[in-house]
């Protein structure tokens, strides 16, 4: 009888994931942010021509999802303005198969009727939406740097130090109804804390958050969760109770830990997500050249582990994407 019981698999999200079986592995690539600043490093692109070179250049190294901020073309500073996105939206599509994922948590001071522009305006495949309020800190940046390129950026990241980064229920109501109801965009659950999977948990309990899920765990932002590895699996734990079989998660880590924890995600059958928006090096006192080198990095550690690589197309199906020929842009 016992011999009988033991052959019997529990269904758990485990084994929900391996009858699905191995599947590929997604890079996202988050080519500019709104984090760090040109001071900071001379490869951070900034102008559209500079944010579409580099995107493309990521998605030949083999990122199938670009997650794209915009900036200010003259001082580098993180814009919300559409106008801004469309002069390197239409480039993307029209030179990669890549899956465009527009940000809507924007940058510092921008108010959720800001973040939300450039995304209602084009209509992608994807979204970041930020699933909680959350002190957002950057002012330690601030200490590193004796000159600045430009008199924005010191304020700007001194000013963190009382900023609120914030996503209300009502404000990500509003984005779900809005981007996912209202032009099909899905979504990159972005997760900075435990609590973040509860609320995620909430919507999908409410219906306005459909499956499969894509969570993006994010570690390493001072004022979020940190970057130990106890707590990537301690995260992974908490969403396969929450969310069964029906979500894909990735992993970001900032900074330094970008690579290790990411490569960590993978072998535990997550997806990666890399570039400058959270990473500017390439190893101790080695800033990155560009997205394109991190993304080439973080490749070759994945097949050297087995594992393969999605191509765009893939993604979208394993995403449940509505197709780039349905976006506006």
């Amino acid at each position: 009888m016992a011999a009988l019981e033991t052959s019997v698999a529990t269904d758990t999200p485990s084994t929900r994931r391996e009858k699905r079986g191995r599947e590929k592995v997604i890079i996202t690539c988050a080519v500019t942010g709104s984090i760090h600043t040109p001071t900071m490093s001379p490869h951070l692109p900034i102008t559209p021509d500079q944010i579409a070179e580099q995107a493309l250049a990521a998605a030949e190294a083999g990122a199938a999802i670009l997650h794209l901020h915009a900036r200010d073309p003259e001082t580098g500073r993180p814009s919300p303005d559409p106008d801004v996105f469309m002069r390197f939206l239409p480039r993307i599509k029209q030179q990669t198969g890549a899956v465009v994922n527009i940000t809507t948590g924007g940058g510092q001071g921008m108010t959720v009727e800001d973040r939300m522009q450039a995304a209602l305006k084009a209509q992608p495949e994807m979204c970041s939406l930020n699933m909680g309020s959350m002190n957002f800190a950057l002012h330690p940046l601030a200490e590193r740097y004796d000159g600045w390129k430009h008199d924005w950026e010191k304020p700007f990241l001194e000013g963190s130090k009382d900023f609120i980064f914030r996503n209300t229920f009502g404000d990500i109501e509003r984005i779900l109804k809005d981007l996912g109801e209202g032009c099909g965009t899905r979504f990159e659950f972005e997760c900075y804390d435990v609590g973040h999977l509860y609320t995620l948990a909430h919507f999908l309990d409410k219906g306005l958050v459909k499956t499969p899920l894509f969570c993006q765990f994010i570690f390493g932002i001072l004022g979020g969760i940190g970057p130990d590895p106890d707590n990537l699996t301690h995260m992974k734990s908490v969403a396969d109770r929450l969310f069964g079989g029906d979500y894909r998660f990735s992993v970001l880590g900032g900074g330094r830990h970008q690579m290790g924890l990411a490569t960590m995600g993978a072998v535990m059958g997550g997806n990666v997500r890399v570039g400058l928006e959270d990473s500017l090096t390439m190893g101790p006192g080695r800033l990155a050249v560009s997205n394109a080198e991190q993304v080439a990095h973080i490749r070759t550690i994945l097949e050297s582990l087995g594992l393969e690589v999605a191509s765009p197309d893939e993604a979208r199906t394993m995403l449940d994407l509505k197709g780039a020929d349905l976006v506006a842009f």
